[in-house]
Order: structure tokens, then sequence, then C-alpha cells
């Protein structure tokens, strides 16, 4: 499993309503992508949820690479690119993936946490804390799935989930609303850890 997410930070006074038809209008075309286990069109608007900014902020769970290199070089993202100029992708390594009890849910909100990989522990501690974190998050009440993935450039974990309502209590990270969710492979994305 691989995961890519890119942001468009849009100004103060953007009207987010436009990000919103243009999901609807747009959202369907990865609903069949060769490769993509799924795609979380995710939104963030100022003063909501705690967000200090307006974010368009797709997150990509992916199980093969050709299928995400298909979407970044064969023209699908030559769409957002041209519209929006061209964004940093980022990509992390699976850790782990594992589906909740609402997984047949629709999605309405995402939870993006993201924090360094701590010195001094060893690599193997802190991939299992990954891995049992993603278990834990799977079987909160609503979730539809959680995933684990690292950055190994930055030393960077991060922690994403699904939820079918509001976002958890207590859960930390950034909140986001699901304005669609193209899932042509989840199935095929493997569960538990990824080595």
């Amino acid at each position: 499993m691989h995961a890519m997410q890119y942001t468009f930070t849009l100004p103060a006074d953007y009207p987010m309503d436009v990000i919103r038809e243009r999901v609807a209008r747009t959202g369907h075309l990865l609903d069949d992508w060769p490769g993509l286990g799924l795609k979380a069109y995710l939104v963030r608007e100022r003063g909501k949820d705690g967000s200090p900014v307006n974010q368009y902020a797709p997150f990509y769970l992916w199980h093969t690479v050709e299928g995400m290199n298909s979407f970044l070089w064969d023209g699908a993202f030559q769409r957002p690119t041209d519209d929006f100029g061209r964004p940093a992708v980022r990509q992390w390594t699976g850790l782990a993936y594992e589906a909740g009890d609402a997984a047949g849910s629709p999605a309405r909100v995402a939870v993006v946490r993201r924090r360094p990989v701590p010195d001094g522990v060893p690599l193997s501690e802190v991939a299992a804390d990954a891995v049992r974190e993603t278990g834990r998050s799977a079987t909160v009440d609503g979730a539809l799935l959680a995933a684990a993935v690292v950055d190994t450039a930055c030393w960077e974990l991060v922690h994403f989930s699904l939820h079918a309502g509001e976002a958890p209590e207590g859960v930390e990270g950034e909140v986001f609303q699901v304005l669609h969710l193209s899932e042509p492979g989840r199935g095929l994305l493997t569960r538990g850890r990824q080595w």
C-alpha cells in the first residue's frame, strides 16, 4: 500500500462551494481508476472543526504503484494542477491498514494525524505501535477504516482514518469533511501490517 496527498491552501475568503461543485462534477472520474484503493476528496474550512485555513487536500491509498504513477503522469493530475498550480505531492509507504465496523457506510469525516518518528526508539517498536494504533482506530464507533503510513525521507508517521459520523471525541489531528469517496480497489488493500 502507498499513500499520497497534496494540498491546496486557499485564501481565507475563498468560496468553498467552488470546491464542492468541482468535486460533485468530477469526483466520479476516479471511481474506477486501476490501482486505486481509495481517494477521499477532503476539505477543511477556516473556523470549522478547529481549522485555521481553507484547504482542498485529497488523500489516496493505492494498491499499486503503477496506478499512482498513471494518475500523476498520464493526465488526470494535470486538471487540478492547471486550476490551482502544481503542489508538492507527499507520498508515504504503508505500515498498516484495517477496515472498520462501519465499512459499508458513507464517509463523512476524515482525520489525518502527523507525528515524527521518535529518535532513540527502535524502528521495529515504532512500526508495531503504528500497527496496534491502526487496529484500535478501526474499532472506534463509526470508523470505516484506518491506515498508518510513513515517509522515511523526513521520518514522519501519518495516521489516516475515515468515519461515518463526526470525528471521534478526543481524537487528535486535522479534521476534514469528505466530499466524495472513490474506492474502486478498497477491497484489494491488504489488511494488517504491510510487511
